[in-house]
């Protein structure tokens, strides 16, 4: 079985890490497979940006993820081929259409020494979907409409309506299980910094009430929530929770106690390196044993380096520019359409991605099921720009603000290439470099009016590759940061993930498709190709087209 989450196609690159002289200096010693005595390593990890959140409830975005992933689990996850296998639910029934039924691992711990079941299951999804912990991440579970634990190790889910992505969704790191006796102790914080004088058992019958008086309630404590955990983050994974420094690094070390067999890591540190250079000088010179995004341009610098390894893989990600259909010119569907056959596409895949990526017609990946073949999108065609531009009223040009993160050289490449081509239609571009907290912020406050950014699709379902991105409830935070609304999307995306006969599905996806190149709130660049580097000292090392690392195998090379 699988001891971390894993995607879509899902990758294993026994190809591993460690340059520096003193790993080899570890004394922390584990048996392995064979009886023989190995090492238990220290490892550090360059990072392109921060954690925003180490809260699973907290920001969804992948910075958080790529240290998240170390800490927690959740009931399930997927293998490469896209089938849910368990993880900390060893085994599950789908009762009736909204009735789930799983089945817990007995004999595990959090990293507190807590213990994990049943009322740990629903003390997690009950906290992600209270208003007052305020999560972003809700919305891929917010169908569940109530959670029992049946007995100790047995809780059953119990949806608001069919949801076909069930088992795909709690895949999501929203999915993952924080510790009870944290969460508990986070919400009696909160009350208390409040100035509450009510008890958390009183709070919790408020809140199982729900109304007025939970609302009210929710919105005092809102502020306090996750001050806990975010100081002393407690799952049940293979590394757990050891210090941060914000914007510098977080370190985490080894699970002794882990359910699922040795750990092979003392420590892990993950330093925050924005600049692409320096985290290749990083790997260079052997301060870090693995280093995260690399540049496609810096390729062969890489490859030629015998002490380093350069890893590949094909991602389901979506990259692509947002428009904030709120702005005054960007409301009109045939302002989005000029931009979006101002972009030449292919070019900036050859020249700033250096080809290294599937060209993208929709958010689906040409992999992903409901993807629609037969799509025709919007071509590059600054004649056909003109025309609609002129058609608009719009011909003598104006000017947009364009939000960027700074510490991704190929999106603030991809926007001065955009800056360059929309001088031709007279619209000046300005563009805002934002480090990325802020950017996630001001983005998801609507500050913008284009942005350009990612999308994981990390459940590999139609309904979570879309869903997030353009339906009308996702709006600002939790995704829709172009502020798109269309009732037909929105009809389409929830019937979709409500049909079980995946030729209806199919059919659903494929329309909403052709209406979002039509309505152009996106402009699709690609599904990138994704480049890790790593020492080639060590072997063992595990990745996820998601670029979710797992070390827990990771060893020296003999």
């Amino acid at each position: 079985m699988k001891t971390f989450k894993t995607y879509l196609f899902t990758v294993l690159f026994i190809f591993a890490v460690a340059g520096c002289s003193d790993d080899s200096e570890v004394s922390s010693e584990i048996s392995n497979d064979t009886g023989e005595t190995a090492e238990k390593l220290s490892l550090t990890q360059s990072l392109p940006a921060d954690a925003v959140s180490l809260d699973p409830h907290g920001s969804n975005d992948s910075p958080s993820e790529k240290v998240r992933s170390h800490i927690y689990e959740g009931l399930v996850s997927q293998d490469e081929n896209l089938d849910i296998v368990p993880e900390l639910a060893s085994e599950w029934e789908q009762i009736d259409d909204v009735t789930w039924q799983f089945t817990l691992r007995e004999d595990v711990e959090f990293h507190d020494g807590s213990e994990f079941n049943a009322e740990a299951v629903k003390a997690n999804f009950d906290r992600l979907l209270d208003p007052s912990r305020g999560s972003t991440r809700a919305f891929v579970l917010e169908m569940i409409e109530e959670v029992n634990a049946v007995d100790e190790y047995t809780v059953e889910i119990i949806t608001e309506y069919p949801f076909s992505p069930l088992l795909g969704h709690l895949t999501h790191g929203s999915g993952d299980m924080l510790s009870k006796e944290l969460i508990d102790e986070d919400y009696q914080h909160a009350l208390d910094e409040a100035g509450l004088d009510i008890t958390l058992d009183e709070y919790y019958e408020i809140r199982e009430a729900g109304g007025s008086g939970h609302k009210e309630i929710a919105e005092q404590i809102t502020e306090h929530t996750s001050t806990v955990v975010e100081q002393n983050p407690a799952g049940t994974g293979y590394l757990k929770y050891d210090s941060r420094t914000p914007g510098e690094q977080t370190v985490l070390t080894g699970n002794d106690n882990y359910w699922n067999g040795d750990v092979n890591v003392a420590d892990l540190t993950l330093k925050v390196v924005s600049e692409a250079s320096s985290r290749i000088a990083e790997a260079e010179t052997g301060q870090s044993d693995v280093v995260a995004d690399v540049p496609p341009s810096d390729k062969d610098r890489i490859t030629s380096n015998d002490d380093l390894v350069l890893n590949e893989t094909q991602s389901v990600a979506l990259e692509y520019i947002g428009l904030n259909t709120r702005n005054e010119y960007l409301q009109d569907k045939r302002v989005r359409q000029a931009l979006t056959h101002a972009f030449n596409k292919q070019a900036v895949i050859d020249g700033i991605y250096n080809g290294a990526g599937t060209e993208a017609v929709s958010p689906l990946a040409p992999d992903v099921f409901g993807f629609a073949e037969s799509l025709e999108p919007l071509e590059y065609d600054m004649e056909e720009a003109k025309r609609l531009l002129e058609e608009a009223g719009y011909e003598d040009g104006f000017t947009l603000t364009m939000m960027v993160n700074s510490d991704n050289a190929q999106r603030v490449d991809t926007a001065i290439w955009l800056q360059q081509s929309l001088e031709e239609l007279n619209i000046t571009l300005e563009i805002e470099q934002l480090e990325w907290g802020t950017f996630l912020e001001a983005t998801g406050d609507g500050e913008h009016d284009l942005y350009i950014m990612s999308w994981g699709n990390s459940t590999g379902d139609p309904d979570n590759a879309m869903t997030p991105l353009v339906h009308s409830s996702r709006i600002g935070s939790p995704g829709n940061r172009a502020f798109f609304e269309n009732d037909e999307v929105d009809r389409l995306l929830e019937e979709g993930s409500r049909e079980s006969d995946e030729a209806v599905r199919e059919e659903i996806y494929s329309e909403i498709q052709t209406i979002l190149v039509e309505e152009a709130p996106l402009i699709f660049i690609l599904h990138p190709q994704k480049y890790n580097v790593y020492s080639s000292a060590l072997d063992g090392v595990e990745i996820s087209p998601y670029e979710e690392f797992n070390f827990q195998n990771v060893k020296n090379k003999q």
